[in-house]
């Protein structure tokens, strides 16, 4: 099963700026696609964003227009540029491969931690 390691995150500032990355240990768009998604404190899960192979994105309506999902095949690598950063998203971060029902399909990693607060 594909494994990933997430990293990236950190405490910053409301209305800061954060680039997570997702590393996976194989090939990642033989699957239907990625997908980012986040886990707040007494919260279930969510997608955030997701990126098919090929290349289509969708987001939460949440962080439309302020997150942008991006991948690199060459390295099985995903990445989660978030603008605009807002205390309500501060959460765990993971990534996970996406089956052809769009829902998560690898292992989950340790996740990485973003911190937006004053």
């Amino acid at each position: 099963q594909v494994q990933f390691v997430e990293s990236g995150g950190g405490l910053v500032q409301p209305g800061g700026s954060l680039r997570l990355s997702c590393a996976a240990s194989g090939p990642i768009f033989t699957f239907y696609g990625m997908g980012w998604y986040r886990q707040a404190p007494g919260k279930q899960r969510e997608l955030v964003a997701a990126i098919t192979s090929g290349g289509s994105t969708n987001y939460a309506d949440s962080v439309k227009g302020r997150f942008t999902i991006s991948g690199d095949n060459g390295k099985n690598t995903v990445y989660l540029r978030m603008n605009s950063l807002k205390p309500e998203d501060t959460a765990v971060y993971y990534c996970n491969v996406q089956n052809l029902a769009r829902l998560p399909a690898g292992s989950w990693g340790q996740g990485t931690q973003v911190t937006v607060s004053s």
